[in-house]
């Protein structure tokens, strides 16, 4: 493997830890804030919910991207980050003031500037520092809003899902050959070498390995997993490892980088892959071995 090669197994681990630690800051003020998506973090039909949206939603762009409505796609995914800064800087802006008229000018100017940098300047590490950021708000929220069994049926949901539009259907490749096209900044981007532009070069996820200037990762592939690792913090109460996380809580961190580790092994070969199988999987499976190393398994129903 040549050394320009191996910049994802460095650079993917350390941005999933990253958003994985910074989602775990984020989710005791999102809760204070009253961010939770759900009413009821318990129920079963969450996940089935949050399902349905995502089907639509992935239709919805893929009519728009055959039908030539880039700008309009661009202007929905530009609001969907602009009000994920919203509930991200508004929570951080809520441990610093209590006056209303502070709060919403901090969190307004933050999340307008935000969101115009990335879509006015989209260099890749522009995206990577905002990507980290959108990607760790997004899982404190759905961390907080699920509890253990909900998120451990929305994880292997998507893990089934993921896969078959992407091996099957096919429809995933659609429409992140589009989403890439137009330069839009819901990625993260891996470049090889540091005189990379995303901006002038772009990124295919074709089999072009030896050609490709970076690699790139959906913050999906950030989020999902995630999710696990802050609603096991929040909900369960099991021994601590470490920082007020606990130990199923690192399993599930352990278990999501073995999984990127194994996806890695699989995207360097060139390859477009389906992230969420082994990401979701080893986070599960890492989660679930620390339960039960500890008999922290109070989340089953009837134990």
């Amino acid at each position: 493997m040549k050394l320009r090669d191996t910049v994802p197994f460095i650079g993917m681990p350390l941005m999933l830890l990253t958003v994985q630690i910074g989602a775990l800051l984020l989710s005791p003020s999102m809760k204070e804030a009253g961010y939770a998506a759900f009413e009821d973090p318990s129920s079963v039909t969450n996940p089935l919910i949050f399902i349905a949206i995502l089907l639509i939603f992935t239709a919805f762009l893929l009519i728009l991207i055959k039908k030539g409505g880039k700008k309009i796609i661009a202007a929905i995914i530009g609001f969907s980050i602009f009000l994920t800064f919203v509930y991200i800087f508004g929570a951080v802006a809520g441990q610093i003031t209590d006056n209303t008229t502070v709060w919403t000018a901090i969190t307004l100017i933050a999340s307008t500037g935000a969101t115009g940098l990335l879509y006015y300047y989209p260099e890749w590490y522009v995206i990577d520092i905002l990507g980290i950021l959108i990607s760790a708000g997004a899982a404190s929220i759905f961390g907080i809003s699920l509890e253990i069994m909900p998120v451990i049926i929305l994880l292997l949901l998507l893990a089934v899902y993921d896969a078959i539009s992407v091996y099957k259907t096919k429809h995933m490749l659609t429409l992140a050959e589009g989403i890439i096209e137009m330069k839009t900044p819901i990625l993260i981007v891996i470049p090889k070498s540091w005189n990379y532009s995303y901006i002038k070069e772009g990124v295919s996820i074709k089999n072009d390995k030896k050609d490709r200037g970076a690699f790139i990762m959906g913050l999906g592939d950030l989020i999902m997993p995630t999710i696990l690792v802050v609603s096991s913090n929040m909900f369960l109460k099991a021994p601590e490892f470490v920082c007020n996380i606990t130990i199923p809580t690192a399993g599930a961190i352990i278990g999501s980088f073995t999984g990127l580790f194994v996806l890695l092994y699989y995207v360097n070969k060139g390859n477009p892959q389906a992230g969420l199988p082994t990401l979701n999987g080893g986070a599960i499976i890492g989660f679930l071995i620390a339960c039960a190393i500890t008999g922290s398994l109070g989340w089953i129903p009837g134990i």
